[in-house]
Formats: structure tokens, C-alpha cells, sequence
């Protein structure tokens, strides 16, 4: 309970920065894992149905989103642009976007069946609950080799386990049988049958948002981050801006001017740099950059401070970079500009075109110095 109050305060604290989904998800998963209790006494079955209704809305929410979202999704072609457009493509990214366009189709149908159609069977008697949480691990593991998406597939693929029975699975698997427990006392069934009251009061608000024309993606109800609602990638897009931030140490701008770009952790940059692995650790500053090349609006909170701390080489922000083309002294100016990125073919990649190719769309922010900068607040 004190790691749920302490994680609570930092994803309230943290407002954009931690307004991803996963983190909602992170918060009730664990309040629900308090009532979980220790390996002693035999755990109510309530408590178990509770983390079964989370995995359910995790999923059947997605399915809904995407169903009621783009027409990719229904025309079963979402998969033809998802691999190369996701916010960070992982190492193994390259090689699903170059699947056979039959293949795609294939993984969106299935997509469709694990989200929709699977976690009905959550809900039914065993053997068909373990089954059914079966699939739903195989699909995010799927998902876990194709991008990186923080630790959401590894936080389902826990949940999911809820559903699955100890004794069976000890069958199938080279598993221990789970031993006999004792009855819980009393105080504990009661405690836990609070929290199942609480959340489904909680739960109206999330059930009327899944039947709702205006599904709201990855909401919170209430500041606690209790029961909500979640989803994922209602709309793809058909291309990737990715902006590029570079910085000079002339004093004075010339044609002739030579700039030199800041690499980041994730996301794309040396179109010769493979994708990497970094999930379920999340990158925050590379999420929001890919935001930031959908639309600039979404970057306006943020994007001048962070040009602000690189123009004087604030250490704390060069940590969150791969390379700093500048460690010695600041550059004099710094400048960003927006390039359309896609996955090189199969023929460029084998003539060494590296796994990215580029094209520059325009200018993102102009150069800028740092006299030009708000001067920070109090």
C-alpha cells in the first residue's frame, strides 16, 4: 500500500510527463495486488475476479478502440503502417514491417480475436479461462518482440495469469503442484470484499465508456487512478515525422553554417542506427518527441524548456540523451527540424542504406539562442 501512495504521488506530481496509460494501469494493478496478500493463507477468489475484470477491460477496450477508431482497423491494413509508425520501433520492427501484406492482415484478425473475442472467456470455467489467458500471453508476447511499449505487455501478461489455474497448469508445465493453504481469517475476506464492493461501484463509469459512440482512450475517473479506462492505437499513422534537434557553435549563421544533431536513447535518429530494445524501461523524453512530430501542439508545453537546458548543457537533460555533439562548451545556438522517416527496403538495406531513410519536410523551430530564451521562472 505505501508503494501504490508513493507511485500515486509521483504520476499526479508528473502530469504530461507521466500521462501515458501503462502508468494508470501500473497504479491499480497494484492497489488490487495489495488484497492479494502473502503466501500464507489461501487467497479469497474475489480478489483474483477483481484482477480478471481489469485484464478484461484492458483488452476489450483496445479491441473496442480500434474497432470504432480508424478504418484500417476494419479493413484489416492497420499493420501495413503500425511496425515503421509505432512510437519506438524495437530491433526486430524492420523485419515485421517487411512481412508479406497477407501475413499483416492475418495478425490484425488475430489482433481482433485476442482483444474481443478471447476475454468473453475469462470469465467461464476452467479449463477455458487458463486457455484463454493463454492466448493473451502468446499475443503480447508478440508484441513484446515487435516495438517497445514500456511495461504494459509484461503488466498483461501478469494479469493474465490471474485467470490461469495453478493446478492444471502444473500438469502441462514442469511447475510444482500448488501445495493445500490455509482458509483466510476472517478480517482479510472481509477486507478484500471492500475493495470488490469499491471497485464495482467504480466501475460504471468504465463499463458506460466501452458502450459508448465516444470510447475515451486511457482515462482516469477519479484521482486515484482506480478502475479506469484504457485502449490503444485508435488511430495509426500512415507516416513517420520524427524531429530532429541540432545545434551549432558558430557565432554567426551562415549557408555554410555546421550543424550537428543530438542523438537520443530510442527514438529515431542515424538512419544507419539500429532500433534497440529498451522496454518495459521507459523512455519519456523519446515518447514525447514522437508526439511532438504529430503535431507541434503537443509539444508545446515542453519543447522550449527542454531547448533551454541543452543551450546551456544542463547535465540532468544530457543524461536523457544518447550523444551531446557539444561536451565541452554549449552550442551557440540550437535549431529543430521536422523529417518524414520511413524503413528502407529489403534492396536499400542490403546495399547498405542502414535500416532508416529520410527526407526533410521543413523547419520545426528556427535557431534560437539562449538570450532569445524566457528567463526561468521563480
Amino acid at each position: 500500500m505505501v508503494l501504490w501512495l508513493l507511485y500515486l504521488s509521483i504520476v499526479n506530481v508528473g502530469q504530461v510527463w507521466y500521462g501515458f496509460g501503462w502508468e494508470s494501469l501500473l497504479l491499480e494493478a497494484g492497489f488490487l495486488a495489495v488484497f492479494l496478500g502473502n503466501e500464507g493463507p489461501r487467497r479469497p477468489s474475489w480478489s483474483l475476479w477483481l484482477l480478471r475484470w481489469l485484464l478484461f477491460r484492458l483488452e476489450f477496450g483496445a479491441g473496442l478502440i480500434k474497432l470504432r477508431g480508424d478504418r484500417c482497423w476494419r479493413d484489416l491494413t492497420c499493420l501495413y503502417y503500425h511496425h515503421e509508425t509505432q512510437p519506438m520501433p524495437g530491433p526486430l520492427s524492420w523485419y515485421f514491417h517487411h512481412l508479406p501484406k497477407p501475413l499483416h492482415r492475418v495478425e490484425t484478425a488475430a489482433n481482433h480475436v485476442s482483444q474481443l473475442v478471447v476475454p468473453l472467456a475469462l470469465f467461464t470455467p476452467q479449463p477455458a479461462a487458463s486457455v484463454a489467458a493463454g492466448i493473451i500471453v502468446v499475443t503480447q508476447l508478440w508484441l513484446v518482440a515487435s516495438g517497445n511499449f514500456s511495461w504494459l505487455n509484461w503488466a498483461t501478461i501478469l494479469l493474465a495469469l490471474s485467470a490461469v489455474d495453478g493446478r492444471m497448469a502444473a500438469e502441462v508445465l514442469p511447475l510444482p503442484t500448488p501445495p493445500p493453504l490455509a482458509a483466510p481469517p476472517a478480517w482479510y475476506e472481509v477486507l478484500v470484499a471492500a475493495a470488490f464492493v469499491l471497485v464495482v461501484v467504480l466501475s460504471y463509469w468504465p463499463a458506460r465508456n466501452m458502450l459508448s459512440g465516444r470510447q475515451l482512450m486511457n482515462y482516469s475517473f477519479n484521482p486515484l487512478h482506480l478502475v479506469n479506462t484504457y485502449g490503444a492505437f485508435g488511430s495509426v499513422n500512415r507516416s513517420r515525422q520524427e524531429v530532429v534537434i541540432e545545434g551549432t557553435a558558430a557565432r554567426v549563421l551562415t549557408p555554410d553554417t555546421v550543424w550537428k544533431e543530438y542523438e537520443f536513447r530510442g527514438k529515431p535518429g542515424d538512419v544507419r542506427r539500429m532500433p534497440r530494445q529498451f522496454a518495459p524501461y521507459h523512455l519519456r523524453l523519446d515518447w514525447m518527441m514522437w508526439f511532438a512530430g504529430i503535431s507541434a501542439a503537443y509539444a508545446g508545453s515542453w519543447f522550449t524548456p527542454l531547448v533551454g537546458k541543452l543551450l546551456v548543457n544542463d547535465r540532468a537533460t544530457l543524461k536523457l540523451l544518447r550523444t551531446c555533439p557539444f561536451p565541452d562548451e554549449p552550442p551557440t545556438h540550437i535549431r529543430a527540424r521536422l523529417y518524414l522517416y520511413r524503413f528502407t527496403t529489403r534492396r536499400e538495406r542490403r546495399a547498405g542504406g542502414g535500416w532508416w531513410h529520410r527526407t526533410l519536410i521543413g523547419e520545426f523551430l528556427p535557431p534560437v539562442r539562449l538570450e532569445q530564451m524566457d528567463p526561468p521562472g521563480p
